[in-house]
């Protein structure tokens, strides 16, 4: 059994907040959940090749926009899940953190960070 709490775990700067890693490939469960904190103002362009995510949010607001331009509010209570390894736009509004639990398969290693000053979009 593996019991963790949040001030125990992998916490990574990952470019535009922080990710709690609550657990890792070396835990061998086969996926990842995050804590994740999204800095308010903030616009991240991400990509995920070789996972696939889903994102609950629990506290803030914000959206997401996909490569074709198509926004999807965010707000507590609102799940998204890139199962396509889609590109995309994550938002936080400008008056408040976005705070989200995601799920990530297969596992992360635990130190990936996102590169957002490039042109492309992030990826990992």
């Amino acid at each position: 059994m593996i019991v963790r709490r949040i001030s125990d775990v992998t916490t990574v700067e990952w470019g535009n907040g922080l990710s709690r890693r609550f657990l890792l490939e070396s835990d061998g469960m086969g996926y990842t959940i995050t804590d994740t904190l999204v800095r308010a103002g903030t616009k991240s362009r991400l990509e995920y090749r070789r996972h696939l995510e889903a994102c609950y949010c629990i506290e803030g607001s914000g959206e997401v926009i996909d490569a074709d331009g198509v926004s999807h509010a965010i707000e507590p209570g609102t799940i998204y899940a890139l199962d396509r390894h889609d590109a995309h736009f994550l938002v936080a509004a400008p008056e408040t953190d976005l705070r989200l639990v995601c799920v990530f398969s297969p596992a992360l290693r635990g130190d990936e960070v996102h590169n957002l000053d490039s042109a492309e979009f992030s990826h990992y």
